[in-house]
């Protein structure tokens, strides 16, 4: 059974409500993937400009090590699968990548809605093409992102139990 998850995917699917929500459930650790940025990579997306992978490294090894101490739900885009491997790697141990499928305008909707947070909606459309969805080899389980967070939660626990 997985002891690490983490939920993935571009700005505005609900990882980090839906995080939270499965942490709660699971009585795990919740790690909110947001706070592992570095103040230079929050300034450059708050200016609207995509990271980098050399930008992403140091946030993704904060996580992964995180992820490391103990039973952990984090929040994370983990958007291409070098990042994703990053994370695990860093972990040492095997991830659970939960994916909420929400539709771009509902992304663009929600992202509007979010005054104060440092990603802007105009960020989206560099998410959406960044993304890479897990490969079947990958250990993912894709949900439907608009359920409410406590139903989604109870899925991805009772997917840890089959």
């Amino acid at each position: 059974m997985y002891r690490a998850l983490v939920v993935m995917g571009p700005s505005g699917n609900g990882k980090s409500t839906l995080g939270q929500a499965i942490a709660e459930r699971l009585g795990w650790r919740f790690i909110e993937g947001d706070d592992h940025h570095p103040p230079a990579n929050i300034a450059k997306m708050s200016r609207g400009e995509a990271l980098t992978d050399a930008d992403r490294e140091p946030f993704l090894d904060s996580i992964g090590k995180a992820l490391a101490q103990g039973d952990s739900v984090a929040s994370c885009s983990a958007l291409k699968r070098a990042y994703r491997d990053r994370l695990t790697r860093m972990a040492k141990r095997p991830i659970l990548f939960v994916l909420p499928q929400v539709g771009q305008a509902e992304l663009q909707r929600r992202m509007e809605d979010r005054p104060g947070h440092f990603m802007p909606a105009s960020m989206l459309r560099s998410q959406i093409d960044t993304l890479e969805l897990p490969a079947e080899d990958e250990a993912c389980l894709s949900l439907d992102g608009t359920l409410a967070p406590d139903k989604f939660a109870d899925q991805v626990a009772q997917s840890l139990k089959t």
